[in-house]
């Protein structure tokens, strides 16, 4: 039976900070970061596509619109992992601190949350951004609450390889905030995201493997071993630095996003591979190191995304 955890700190009323703290981190503000990480950039570039705008940055306030709303989706799809995960958050040691295991919200408070944000994200996105950037948000949130969270995670080693097409949504709402449409550009950019998030996550899973375990969620980790999740790792390290450099002649990018893509990009495969080395020694392969090294990966390389079209930096290869 699935009963809420009551401790002497969570027992009676808690207070407005207390409670705004609680609703906070059932957003999972980090996840959420990274999703804005690479929404903003995306938008510069897709103003660059568009042709005959003399502006090299799109609206700003078509810029907060965007990230507002995204945030708005994000944090429904969230909530919702929150509530329907709440079992095993209860369990595993990582997830302990979530406001459902700790008592600071209740059940149904996490449910209302996730409903009215959601509800607010489409309408907010719909109203002041478009149609097209708000349907693409409904797709997102739909997708890691149904397919990616009830469908997949408790089911399949591949769950976080389908199911993280859900963190690449925020690349094509950003275009699609700018441009009203998509294309090529912004599918390579869902291709990087999508490849990236393999090599990202399962490094995370190997450290934390016999907690997947204990909750019987079939992590890569948990079922076939660190050496075969190493190998994996280097292979999606590869695909997604490949992928990355696809924009180089789709987008027309130059050399800003060149170099960084060559430079970071040969950086994570060389990390992954060093993680594959200490698997197969049997050393402590340290996976946590290419979690991080992953995450500043992405960041630099969405940062020259959206340097590389301005005016000073751009000197087109193509």
């Amino acid at each position: 039976m699935d009963l809420a955890v009551e401790t002497p700190e969570t027992q009676g009323r808690i207070g407005f900070v207390r409670k705004a703290r609680a609703y906070i981190g059932l957003t999972k503000p980090r996840v959420i970061e990274l999703l804005l990480v690479t929404t903003a950039p995306v938008m510069i570039l897709a103003q660059h596509s568009l042709p005959g705008v003399s502006s090299p940055i799109p609206n700003l306030w078509l810029v907060l619109g965007t990230l507002i709303g995204g945030t708005l989706s994000a944090s429904s799809a969230n909530a919702f992992n929150c509530y329907i995960d709440r079992d095993i958050d209860r369990v595993m040691a990582r997830t302990k601190k979530r406001p459902l295991v700790t008592g600071e919200l209740s059940d149904g408070e996490a449910l209302a949350f996730a409903w009215i944000s959601g509800l607010a994200s489409i309408l907010w996105l719909g109203l002041l951004v478009n149609w097209v950037a708000a349907a693409l948000s409904v797709v997102a949130v739909l997708y890691y609450v149904l397919i990616y969270t009830l469908l997949l995670k408790r089911r399949t080693p591949q769950n976080i390889v389908w199911g993280g097409a859900a963190g690449c949504m925020p690349v094509l709402i950003g275009w699609a905030a700018v441009t009203g449409s998509l294309g090529w550009a912004p599918l390579i950019l869902f291709g990087i995201v999508f490849l990236w998030t393999p090599p990202h996550y399962w490094p995370l899973s190997m450290k934390y493997r016999a907690e997947y375990q204990a909750v019987h969620v079939p992590m890569l980790a948990v079922v076939r071993g660190r050496t075969v999740v190493g190998l994996q790792v280097i292979l999606y390290a590869w695909a997604t630095v490949a992928c990355s450099l696809l924009l180089i002649p789709i987008a027309g990018m130059g050399l800003v996003y060149t170099a960084v893509a060559l430079g970071t990009g040969g950086w994570f495969i060389f990390e992954s591979h060093r993680l594959y080395g200490r698997a197969i020694r049997h050393n402590d392969a340290k996976p946590m190191r290419v979690f991080h090294s992953s995450i500043t990966y992405l960041t630099l390389l969405f940062v020259a995304i959206g340097l590389d079209p301005l005016p000073p930096l751009h000197f087109v290869l193509f």
